[in-house]
């Protein structure tokens, strides 16, 4: 398998790892003793941590182990409100430009969600959930306005996944992302930031919370001297964002 190919594969793995709890802010992530586990190279480790660290999962340390990053609160809301911007043009660019394939795919990750809300785990609708907005994005055919959808929503998406975990329900995870596609069907740019606007109203004070709640946890932890316990790894009856 080739290098980059098998980088972005462990990058996935860890990735998975940080968003389900079983690393925690703060661990640290030992190349060598990580690549032995996986049973991979020490060369597309460090590969994939540098993936990860692009994103914002992992923070690089000079000459020591990287660790999950601890997520600062006012550097993930102020990226919030840059992805809300870009995921409402990237809405309003598609009614322009997308193509009946563009928007049957969309269609298709929709009925996806309907058909798997109820079998599949948190992570996995999560995943589901977050190829809908990369699709979206795609379909504005701007190929720089993509890419910048891709790197914040990258470096959105453990604080997104704990706050999805918590709080939305089926009914209005089907009903936001249906509104979306509707809109994007009619061709509709006012209706389609306006639902946009909906689904991501709440995004900023949900993760605004979810990070200071895991703060007040990491703190409290550290005073009795054990690691917090994550439950990010149950059934899922809450997805969304």
């Amino acid at each position: 398998m080739q290098e980059p190919i098998l980088a972005e594969q462990i990058a996935k793995e860890l990735r998975r790892d940080i968003l389900r709890g079983n690393l925690g802010p703060g661990d640290s992530l030992k190349e060598r003793d990580k690549a032995a586990e996986m049973g991979v190279s020490r060369t597309p480790m460090r590969e994939a941590i540098r993936i990860l660290a692009q994103e914002g999962l992992i923070q690089l340390r000079p000459a020591r182990s990287p660790i999950v990053a601890r997520p600062d609160v006012k550097e993930v809301t102020d990226d919030v409100e840059v992805l809300l911007a870009i995921e409402k043009l990237s809405g309003e660019l598609a009614c322009q430009r997308a193509t009946d394939d563009d928007i049957a795919a969309i269609a298709e990750i929709v009925q996806q969600m309907v058909d798997s809300f109820d079998t599949l785990d948190a992570l996995e609708l999560f995943e589901i959930d977050m190829s809908f907005h990369s699709a979206l994005a795609q379909a504005s055919h701007n190929a720089q306005l993509a890419g910048i959808h891709d790197r914040f929503l990258s470096r959105l998406w453990r604080a997104r996944y704990l706050s999805a975990v918590q709080r939305r329900n089926r009914a209005s995870v089907i009903e936001h992302h249906t509104a979306i596609l509707r809109a994007l069907q009619a061709r509709d740019s006012d209706a389609i930031r306006l639902a946009i606007g909906t689904h991501l109203d709440r995004l900023t004070d949900d993760i605004g919370n979810v990070i200071r709640r895991e703060q007040q946890e990491v703190g409290s932890d550290k005073a009795q001297g054990s690691k917090p316990k994550s439950n990010t790894t149950a059934k899922a009856t809450l997805v969304d964002k």
